[in-house]
């Protein structure tokens, strides 16, 4: 049991501009999305986050209208769309392959969506080139796709998804084409563009980074249940189960028993450590009661020395030691052949002596009450 804070609730105290409400779809016997509910608050960028198959995608496709729900219903600013088709939704969506027009120029990619609404040609070229100059791509609108780099190509598909100004955008997987900087830098692009319109954005993502950087909020679902609903620090600092902890960063996670609990702490047998790990008071503990005892990698300090405590400490050997530049990842084994992970900043360069400790070198771990997460699931 997660002591720090409760459970984030689905529902949320402002208007939702799309409310999922106790969805589930089935195909066959398989069940992908279980009685799902989620408020989503006008402006707001949320992120479905999981891995494949949890259901994400198909959740996605039901509130664009691609998909039907078994049972449940979805309203979209006040209005029940279950059952309205996709084009009569106040929805756009964006795939993850783009599907631009090869043929076509980028600036009638833009306004392709336009050509059946009540416009007339001047309204659509200053709405193209509203939508260009906010993604930076006005100087290209006579390219086509084929002349763009990839994260001109995702511009130009964010353009055109917000030419028919929705109420709702929903983005599958909208970096999953790009390389590692150039989808960190458009992580930052997409959150200023949906400031900038105030646009409800949904973006289905299997990666935990893009979601914390992205999202002002994040549902963690597996195998068709939202696990979680919270801000990063929420689903990060704070997990709620052991799925969340697990599949939201890197964790270390041991099975632990209580053995008391005090106004002023939590204390944990932990085998797998041998020793015995002090974390915050948690009143809803009781001895005996099996946890699992989660730690992340940076929360743990690694030194030569022992430290001063003795509380929270543990000595061991570097097996594995990798270095990624700004920080080094420590796999350091202990006296019960339990593997931890430790990451330690780099905060010298390299030939400066910036590393704690070298293979096979005995090393203390060390970790504050704080930064012990007790779950009972």
């Amino acid at each position: 049991m997660n002591e720090q804070r409760p459970i984030v609730e689905s529902r949320t105290a402002a208007s939702p501009m799309v409310r999922i409400e106790q969805v589930t779809k089935s195909f066959g016997d398989f069940v992908a999305v279980d009685d799902v509910s989620i408020d989503i608050v006008k402006g707001e960028l949320f992120a479905l986050l999981g891995g494949s198959g949890c259901g994400k995608t198909t959740l996605l496709r039901m509130i664009a209208g691609f998909e039907q729900p078994t049972a449940g219903r979805i309203f979209i600013d006040g209005q029940d769309m279950t059952a309205v088709a996709p084009y009569d939704r106040p929805v756009n969506m964006m795939f993850q392959s783009y599907a631009l027009f090869p043929h076509m120029t980028v600036e009638k990619n833009v306004a392709y969506g336009l050509k059946h609404d009540d416009m007339t040609a001047q309204q659509r070229a200053d709405r193209v080139k509203q939508m260009l100059d906010l993604v930076q791509l006005g100087h290209l609108g006579a390219r086509k796709p084929h002349q763009l780099s990839g994260g001109q190509r995702q511009r130009v598909a964010l353009a055109r998804a917000l030419a028919k100004q929705p109420k709702v955008l929903l983005l599958d997987e909208p970096l999953g084409a790009l390389d590692k900087k150039l989808r960190e830098h458009t992580q930052f692009e997409i959150s200023n563009i949906q400031y900038k319109t105030g646009i409800t954005f949904i973006v289905v993502t299997h990666d935990q980074e893009e979601a914390m950087t992205l999202a002002s909020r994040i549902a963690v679902m597996d195998k068709g249940l939202v696990r979680q609903i919270g801000t990063a620090t929420d689903v990060y600092e704070y997990p709620n189960c052991k799925m969340v902890a697990g599949f939201v960063g890197s964790i270390n996670m041991f099975d632990g028993e209580v053995r008391e609990v005090t106004p002023t702490a939590t204390v944990v047998d932990v085998p797998k450590l041998g020793v015995v790990v002090t974390a915050k008071p948690d009143s809803r503990l009781v001895p005996g009661a099996k946890v699992h005892v989660a730690i992340r990698p940076e929360k743990i300090a690694i030194s030569r020395e022992a430290p001063a405590s003795a509380a929270n400490s543990v000595s061991g050997l570097v097996q594995d030691l990798g270095y990624f530049g700004k920080d080094s990842l420590y796999r350091i084994k202990l006296g019960t052949d339990t593997i931890v992970s430790v990451n330690s900043v780099n905060s010298r360069r390299a030939g400066e002596n910036e590393r704690v400790a070298q293979w096979d070198d005995k090393v203390w771990l060390s970790f504050e009450p704080s930064a012990v997460i007790l779950l009972a699931e």
